[in-house]
């Protein structure tokens, strides 16, 4: 089994994991969060999202989070930006990536922006134009690439039709996301190997949630065929608003712990990281989801 000397772990906990919360989370939180999680060696964090907060309140204070980051040349800052008024209000805010998202699903797209897939290609089209005049990298977002909480099982062939055409667009980056978790480790290997056919693997990075606790396993199955970026959220924060029974990402914790495990550098302090998850839960009032954070503080 061939296995790469390190992964690229991309945190997604202050804007994916944090999204779908009910309770208002104070901006000093947030950035407290950040703030954690840089301290452990995360390089790759999403911040926030410039969408409209009737839909997403709980990102309605994007821009004051990003003034009140403590900006570190060697941390990669990113937020949401599906659409050209988010995109200006990201450049405003000085953030040089944005990421923008579709799916592999016309109904669950319809659901999550009103759009379908066609048409949100025509929405990302400026922002693309613009990023490329402005030297701004672009990352793109797949969602329900293994199943859909409306169509069933979703085509190989279909993520990575929709996959080719963002990476042909622009987007630098391909976060393949099994949204509602329902993917199984050689589904997820065959799907990942024919994105793969189309877009080179240092350009994809995968992007599990673990409903049926199989996150970890199609992460491993994933790598083992040239995966090299993972998205993960501290302490498992996470859920997509309009995916019914779609549970948290996998928590980053876990992923860190099992990529350590297996000789594979990801450059985080695991210590610091399961601190950062334990600080944002308590500001939560829940209990951490990661297991290896409560097996250690189970000790």
């Amino acid at each position: 089994m061939s296995l790469p000397q390190s992964v690229k772990i991309v945190e997604v906990s202050p804007r994916d994991g944090l999204q779908n919360e009910q309770q208002v989370i104070a901006v000093e939180n947030k950035v407290q969060l950040i703030n954690d999680l840089r301290d452990a060696g995360v390089k790759h964090i999403e911040v926030t999202g410039f969408v409209s907060p009737k839909w997403v309140p709980q990102l309605a204070d994007a821009t004051q989070v990003a003034t009140a980051l403590s900006h570190d040349e060697t941390v990669s800052y990113s937020a949401l930006a599906p659409n050209m008024k988010g995109f200006e209000a990201a450049m405003d805010a000085g953030f040089k990536e944005v990421a923008v998202f579709t799916a592999a699903s016309e109904t669950f797209n319809q659901k999550n922006i009103n759009c379908s897939i066609a048409e949100s290609f025509e929405r990302f089209a400026p922002i693309l134009e613009q990023a490329k005049k402005q030297g701004i990298r672009v990352r793109g977002y797949v969602s329900c690439v293994l199943g859909c909480p409306f169509e069933g099982d979703i085509e190989a062939e279909q993520v990575a039709e929709v996959s080719e055409k963002l990476f042909t667009m622009g987007c630098y980056e391909v976060s393949l996301g099994d949204t509602i978790g329902v993917g199984t480790p050689l589904k997820a290997q065959r799907m990942f190997t024919q994105v793969a056919k189309r877009i080179p693997t240092n350009s994809l990075a995968v992007h599990f949630h673990d409903t049926y606790g199989q996150a970890l396993a199609n992460i491993l199955a994933c790598i083992q065929e040239g995966a090299r970026i993972v998205d993960a959220s501290v302490a498992g924060l996470g859920g997509c608003p309009y995916a019914p029974g779609a549970s948290g990402n996998v928590s980053t914790e876990d992923v860190v712990y099992m990529l350590h495990g297996m000789g594979i550098n990801t450059g985080i302090d695991l210590d610091k990281l399961i601190a950062a998850g334990v600080n944002i839960s308590q500001v939560l009032n829940r209990p951490v989801k990661s297991q290896v954070a409560n097996a250690l503080h189970s000790k």
